[in-house]
């Protein structure tokens, strides 16, 4: 079978050819001419009753061109072609299930950037107490509670990594420690270390040490030790770890 090809309009036009019964089509236009003129811009040689469906899609494509260079952004349709050729081309924007899948899109866009900007707003405001609360009287450098122990720097930071005194990383101010880890005699209390191991890092042994607890009848961790109810704060801890709540 010889093919044919040429030019009209600057645009060149597809070979004929047909391989299986169905649709055959020539296009003499551009894309342009199709989103100006629509089908009158175009000629068809289609099997009878195609051809109706083939100038349906022509129009769908000429509006959707038209509807998407009008509105700066993609203008879809669906089209659904049965084995006669007879077609039906639906816009996007009138299928419900597409509008809900864009609506359900944005909702879940605000949600999560609602989320990102309220977890944002928690680490500021942990971060803006942190920096309060190491700025506190009552925390020590490692060279002050060095003075104050009587030992050096390097110690301090020694017993801090084995649980043994409690230093918080405040970043820019370097470790810091409270003063009131300290017992009577001066010294470390010795349950520091349990409670390192039942709650994990400093911080959360602070935490303990500074908040009321119902197994410590209200008191605090702290207080706790202070009245030396040693044992008592460690069970008190090893519930905490455990994530006991009542």
């Amino acid at each position: 079978m010889a093919n044919a090809k040429k030019s009209t309009g600057g645009r060149s036009i597809s070979r004929a050819r047909k391989s299986k019964p169905g649709l055959t089509m020539f296009l003499k236009a551009n894309f342009k001419t199709l989103a100006t003129k629509g089908v009158r811009g175009v000629k068809l040689k289609t099997p009878g009753a195609a051809k109706k469906s083939v100038g349906l899609l022509i129009k769908r494509y000429g509006e959707a061109f038209e509807k998407s260079n009008r509105a700066g952004r993609v203008h879809s349709f669906l089209v659904n072609v049965d084995p006669d050729g007879c077609a039906v081309a639906t816009p996007i924007e009138q299928s419900g299930t597409a509008a809900r899948g864009v609506a359900q899109t944005r909702t879940a866009d605000t949600r999560n950037a609602g989320l990102e900007a309220a977890l944002a707003a928690a680490r500021e405001r942990g971060r803006v107490r942190a920096a309060e609360i190491l700025s506190g009287e009552d925390m020590l450098s490692a060279d002050e509670l060095a003075n104050l122990l009587h030992t050096t720097r390097v110690t301090i930071n020694a017993k801090r990594q084995n649980g043994q005194l409690v230093g918080l990383d405040g970043a820019k101010r370097g470790f810091r420690f409270p003063v009131w880890q300290l017992d009577r005699d001066g010294k470390p209390y010795p349950e520091l270390p349990g409670l390192r191991e039942r709650l994990g890092g400093p911080w959360a042994v602070f935490r303990f040490l500074v908040q009321p607890h119902d197994e410590l009848d209200g008191l605090t961790g702290r207080e706790a030790l202070e009245l030396g109810r040693g044992e008592a704060v460690l069970a008190a801890a090893e519930s905490v770890g455990r994530g006991d709540f009542r």
